[in-house]
């Protein structure tokens, strides 16, 4: 892993990235509690930025996919408390810098001064957090922004040329361009409007642009090369999880051909 951690530890990890990045979802403790180290495992090994997906009983930015995932790491007994003493065990040997996706409430009960602190100690670079307006975010940026953390802010097409601004510069570790209006894990294609949009994000950030919800394929990957960083992708990788592919050579696999001198 990068000796250092946090916002910059994320943009670092997107800019040295061979090609277009991968930021890759998983929902911890999914599909069960003892296979969740090596799942983890092989994905940072591959992924640039890795996202673990805090479990919520009501994700509403999220596909039937990941819903499920969430619902069975429930049932699993996966607490934010469980995934910080797995972090604490492996973050030092992770190849990537990691991130968590959740919604607000569980980090909001967990204790933010505290959440700061168990964020450092396992060396959790930043937060998604769907869920929080950046209107609403000032007491979890005074516990992350003095630690260096990042509290990644999600963009839309239905974004607001001046409210696209704000979030772009507000931001830290990356720019989250939602490509949809709906929610994870769709399988339709991109709208014929999507890359004009992303460069419109793209001229708005000073951070890297990364585009998710919906990244299934190689072929989408390709076609947003030149208009992002870099790409995440949750359900996909989820349901090759499933299928009882290896994470790490489906990621691999969604990675662009290099392209000869």
């Amino acid at each position: 892993m990068t000796e250092s951690f946090g916002s910059a530890a994320i943009g670092e990890a997107i800019d040295a990235a061979s090609g277009t990045a991968l930021c890759a979802y998983i929902t911890a403790g999914y599909p069960s509690l003892d296979g969740f180290a090596d799942i983890l495992t092989a994905v940072a090994g591959t992924a640039d930025v890795v996202e673990i997906g805090v479990p919520f009983t009501d994700p509403m930015a999220d596909g039937l996919t990941i819903q499920r995932a969430s619902r069975v790491a429930l049932e699993n007994g996966v607490t934010l408390e469980w995934i910080f003493e797995v972090l604490g065990d492996m973050a030092p040997s992770l190849k990537a810098p990691h991130l968590l996706m959740g919604y607000y409430n569980p980090f909001l009960a967990f204790g933010l001064d505290r959440l700061g602190v168990a964020m450092t100690e396992t060396t959790t670079s930043g937060l998604i957090i769907p869920d929080l307006p950046i209107d609403e975010s000032g007491p979890l940026l005074e516990t992350l922004q003095p630690r260096g953390l990042a509290l990644v802010q999600l963009v839309t097409p239905t974004t607001p040329e001046d409210r696209l601004i704000r979030l772009t510069s507000a931001g830290g570790g990356f720019v989250y361009a939602v490509t949809t209006t709906g929610v994870t894990g769709g399988d339709a294609a991109l709208p014929t409007q999507t890359l004009a949009y992303l460069d419109r994000v793209g001229s708005a950030a000073s951070l890297p642009v990364l585009a998710g919800f919906g990244v299934r394929s190689r072929d989408q990957v390709e076609t947003l090369s030149g208009h992002v960083d870099g790409v995440v992708v949750g359900s996909a990788l989820i349901e090759a999880i499933d299928r009882g592919e290896d994470p790490g050579v489906f990621l691999e696999e969604l990675r662009p051909a290099a392209v000869s001198a």
